[in-house]
């Protein structure tokens, strides 16, 4: 890989604040949770360069650390972009070529948008390659939801975003004889996708997640600090493929139902990914899919900007494209997990049939 571009890629504390500035530095670990929602609402902390990120043996990038939690960034939108600003900004003094926003980070900039002047290192948003891998999921899962009907009823919630709305157009594209509602707080945007996609797939919208409870599989991709998802939404045997970050479902969700089971959704598997310094809240192997886009462009040698706003079915395919002259690296959808834990698809299949 000598010779390809480096990346850096932001993130930030998620709803535990303590538990995720511990992955940064293990001793972090021991203070109050209260401390540092006051401290890192009122002090403009700069970002912290946590772990070097490592591929095939070579270091190949860096994870900046963002120091604004996500119900800060969602509460103070001008407080956490000027922080992820600054965090761009550390990843251009690392040397990296392309940046790309994780989880909220990607929220607050407006996909990027706010970020498409700068010259001086190029910025994705990953959802390009978020979208692709949850397609990519989700018709993994659908043989195992036809166990139950003939016609799958898909729900995607947060489906006007910017993963939701490409997700949609995906499934339309090749729409292997399902349905879909499609779940979103504003109307307009919400209507205008469907009416995009209703003469190639069946296609309602609603504007509560109440709407889920008749669908067999459940795609969450909101932009919300909170678990969304509760035990009483859901139809009897449904999959959920939770691809949220922070995730919108709880562990207490498969405890409520255990005939309920949620697929971690938007991991990929890199056999070779090493982080050193600091760790993202997955093992060794996996990366979330907006970092595997963000590594996916860097060292592929792209540069300038990608996936700004809402990700084209041409830069999905493009992405997908040189994900595959990484094939050797990985770089696919990794095999199935329930927080965390391994999923046996076929033996759940054979108890629902």
């Amino acid at each position: 890989m000598s010779g390809t571009g480096t990346f850096a890629f932001t993130v930030h504390p998620r709803a535990r604040l303590r538990e995720d500035l511990a992955r940064a530095w293990r001793p972090l670990g021991l203070v109050p949770e209260s401390v540092y929602d006051a401290a890192l609402r009122r002090l403009p902390l700069p970002p912290i360069t946590m772990a070097g990120v490592q591929i095939g043996g070579e270091r190949v990038g860096h994870v900046v650390l963002v120091p604004f939690g996500a119900r800060h960034l969602l509460s103070d939108v001008e407080g956490g972009r000027r922080r992820v600003t600054r965090a761009v900004d550390r990843g251009a003094a690392l040397g990296a070529d392309v940046v790309g926003l994780g989880a909220l980070t990607a929220t607050v900039t407006a996909g990027g948008a706010t970020l498409r002047g700068r010259s001086d290192i190029g910025v994705t948003n990953g959802n390009a390659f978020t979208a692709a891998i949850v397609e990519d999921q989700i018709r993994m899962l659908l043989p195992h939801v036809s166990a139950r009907t003939t016609r799958p009823h898909i729900a995607i919630v947060g489906a006007s975003g910017s993963v939701g709305s490409a997700v949609t157009k995906l499934l339309a594209r090749d729409p292997a004889e399902v349905r879909l509602t499609l779940i979103a707080r504003t109307a307009p945007r919400l209507e205008a996708l469907a009416a995009s996609v209703a003469g190639d797939v069946d296609v309602t919208v609603a504007l509560s997640i109440d709407a889920v409870q008749g669908a067999d599989l459940v795609v969450l991709l909101t932009a919300s600090a909170d678990t969304i998802l509760g035990p009483d939404h859901l139809a009897p045997g449904a999959i959920v493929l939770d691809a949220t970050q922070p995730r919108n479902t709880s562990p207490a969700l498969a405890t409520a139902r255990p005939d309920v089971l949620v697929v971690d959704g938007g991991i990929v598997s890199i056999p070779s990914l090493r982080l050193t310094g600091g760790e993202i809240g997955l093992p060794d192997g996996r990366s979330y899919a907006c970092f595997a886009e963000t590594a996916i462009l860097a060292l592929t040698g792209h540069r300038g900007h990608f996936s700004i706003g809402n990700p084209t079915l041409e830069q999905i395919d493009g992405i997908r494209a040189r994900a595959a002259r990484l094939a050797h690296l990985g770089f696919h959808a990794a095999a199935p997990t329930s927080f965390g834990a391994p999923v046996a698809l076929e033996r759940r299949a054979t108890v629902i049939a």
